[in-house]
């Protein structure tokens, strides 16, 4: 899909969601219609869009790169101005709109900029306008995210083979990280490498605890090809796993299936969330299982739809998002098992090539 096309669908959704004007910072939702974005610094720069209209503000030191990418009309202010002045000359442009949607990630003080030109404008958060559009994957989206997921594959297979009593969890992070390079791969954050009682923090940060032998890793990690997000997570054990960890273990692979099972198009993404959280539920450890079943995924790690059991969206074709329940046992170790998956006409397309089996790592 075309830059135009990507503008008309937005302008679209503007209309539909009674929109006048979108503002965007340098970000994700930027680059998805432009193709490109600039530094993100505290210098202001934002992408003006109307029904009829369109320019680009941005800093000078960031104007000659930015109309090598850029088609559109630019105001530039240097450091020394700032952008008042700037910000004048769009509104002079772009004129008295009543309703504003603005980025999701714009910086606080970028908005109040804006504010303080469209005093009497209400002012709502770009997701209303932005999320209808990028949360349905086009074909070429999709086949980049299979190609993102292949990439990820390699990644979680180095990190396994880094795994050895001893070993931090940093060196872990690092083979990822020295994985996703080699494949020219970005990496926004680094892996979550989780070994023995750290397996059961969600979001732990990989630090210098040693892997011991008798104790499971998690490994969760993601990379960015072509702007577009990987995200994946498995399990290894150093030596046989416990009687309780196959338990666990088992338990979480048969949420992930059910929540896979659950996804068709029509039906709610709450169908998807209640199906793997049933299953935990039922094993009696409902409580543990402290997180949305899943997230949206794309240009963004995090991005629309939310897999909750309280948003009765209806999936589309298109869709892409995790299907990721996990149970943490604090004190003992956590397991999540973790799927990006595309919604098709048949059901849930899983992007990842590896199995979901606990990984024995030698002792």
């Amino acid at each position: 899909m075309s830059n135009a096309d990507r503008l008309a669908r937005t302008r679209a959704q503007m209309k539909a969601a009674g929109f006048d004007l979108v503002s965007l910072p340098p970000g994700d939702d930027l680059y998805y219609l432009l193709g490109y974005t600039p530094h993100a610094d505290e210098r202001p720069c934002y992408l003006f869009l109307s029904g009829d209209d369109a320019v680009f503000l941005v800093p000078e030191l960031n104007a000659g790169e930015a109309r090598g990418h850029v088609d559109l009309p630019f105001l530039t202010y240097t450091d020394a101005e700032g952008p008042g002045e700037a910000l004048r000359e769009a509104r002079g442009r772009l004129g008295a709109p009543m309703r504003i949607c603005v980025g999701d990630t714009m910086r606080a003080d970028f908005l109040l900029l804006l504010q303080g030109q469209w005093a009497k404008s209400v002012f709502a958060p770009g997701a209303e306008v932005m999320a209808p559009v990028r949360m349905i994957k086009t074909p070429d989206e999709i086949a980049l995210m299979r190609r993102s997921a292949a990439t990820a594959d390699i990644a979680v297979d180095a990190a396994f083979a880094a795994c050895r009593p001893g070993v931090t969890e940093i060196a872990v992070a690092r083979a990822v990280a020295d994985a996703f390079a080699e494949q020219e791969v970005a990496q926004p954050g680094g892996a979550i490498v989780g070994s023995g009682p750290n397996s059961a923090y969600p979001h732990h940060r990989s630090g210098s605890r040693s892997l011991r032998a008798g104790e499971p890793v998690l490994v969760d990690l993601v990379g960015r090809l072509e702007g577009y997000m990987s995200d994946i997570t498995r399990m290894g054990h150093l030596g046989e796993p416990s009687a309780r960890y196959h338990e666990v273990h088992a338990i979480v692979e048969h949420a992930v299936r059910a929540g896979m099972d659950a996804v068709r198009p029509g039906a709610p993404l709450s169908a998807v969330d209640k199906a793997a959280r049933a299953v935990i539920e039922s094993a009696g450890y409902g409580k543990e299982f402290t997180h949305r079943t899943g997230h949206g995924i794309g240009l963004s790690g995090h991005e629309s739809p939310s897999v909750t059991h309280t948003n009765d969206l209806p999936m589309q074709e298109g869709m892409v998002f995790s299907v990721e329940p996990g149970i943490y046992l604090e004190g003992e170790f956590g397991v999540r098992l973790e799927e990006i998956v595309v919604v098709t006409a048949q059901g849930a397309e899983r992007l990842s090539k590896l199995p979901r089996e606990v990984r024995r790592l030698p002792v």
